[in-house]
């Protein structure tokens, strides 16, 4: 089964910054593209994208924006 940060991953283009989007998806929940955000940074750590801009809401406990580069 498909994640949706694997989908936005393989929508994406390679070596162009992508947002992950938010609107129209499960991920307009905070908690849900949270979730997804974290899972795009543990495919930063496989070497699968760069994390390009990240941030956070104002308590800084959830990623509430995330661009990346597609890399593989």
């Amino acid at each position: 089964m498909r994640t949706l940060a694997r989908s936005a991953y393989l929508e994406s283009e390679f070596g162009v910054p992508q947002e992950l989007p938010r609107a129209g998806s499960a991920l307009e929940n905070p908690l849900v593209f949270d979730a997804a955000a974290h899972e795009l940074k543990q495919m930063a750590e496989q070497g699968l994208v760069r994390i390009v801009d990240e941030h956070r809401t104002p308590s800084g406990s959830l990623i509430d924006r995330l661009r990346f580069m597609r890399l593989r």
